[in-house]
């Protein structure tokens, strides 16, 4: 696999590439190509998860037909509905932060008219201080009072207790989503990736990363 010279002698990965070949084949893989590179065993054991009669199996063709049939015509939200109806989810387990609980109630109504049920856990739940876990009182957002910590594992315990079959993430913080993730029994998608300073739009600074928000690209010094 190819190396970019430089400070960190940096091993190129799909990031480096100015080809995409891989997707349509219509031009030539770099030398450095994950694909071409990838081991072969590995690729076809791959292939046949994707051929069989497991969940694995139905996810993927699911994602891949939807994606045929609806590119650029249907909204997240619709998105979520028809995958959950062709892989056959009857009940929707939402793991939503408390500061989009209207939107995660107006979702939950969106999929009650789609013939869907929806059972919803909010981030507090528990409502324990974040004390209980170590957090000091200036590290909290409020000073001197309650703060609950984020619950995500007992999110999606509950959730596994009602048996959900697509578990979907509403809001959820980082890291609290991954904790999410790890401990969700149902296959789990995204509605909302929380932005607090772009309104949800996390894409937005990636977007203006030359002018508004280019602080990003700027080098942290070594401390």
């Amino acid at each position: 696999m190819s190396k970019q010279k430089g400070k960190t002698d940096k091993k190129l990965s799909c990031s480096d590439c100015g080809v995409l070949n891989c997707h349509t084949r219509t031009k030539s893989f770099p030398q450095f190509c994950l694909t071409t590179n990838a081991d072969k065993a590995e690729l076809e054991n791959i292939v046949e998860l994707y051929r069989g009669d497991n969940l694995m199996a139905r996810i993927a063709r699911s994602a891949a037909e939807i994606e045929g049939l609806y590119y650029g015509k249907l909204t997240r939200v619709e998105e979520i509905i028809a995958f959950a109806k062709r892989l056959g989810a009857r009940k929707i387990g939402i793991a939503t932060c408390a500061g989009l609980i209207n939107e995660t109630k107006i979702f939950a109504q969106i999929l009650e008219a789609k013939g869907l049920e929806s059972y919803s856990v909010l981030c507090k739940v528990g409502s324990i201080d974040k004390s209980r876990i170590g957090i000091p009182d200036e590290l909290k957002i409020n000073k001197g009072c309650h703060e609950s910590l984020c619950n995500p594992v007992m999110q999606a315990k509950l959730l596994n207790n009602e048996q959900t079959d697509l578990n979907v993430i509403n809001g959820l913080c980082v890291g609290h989503d991954s904790l999410f993730i790890q401990y969700s029994k149902a296959p789990v998608t995204t509605l909302i990736t929380k932005d607090r300073v772009t309104g949800h739009n996390p894409a937005a600074a990636l977007y203006t990363s030359g002018f508004y928000y280019k602080r990003l690209l700027q080098e942290e010094k070594d401390s």
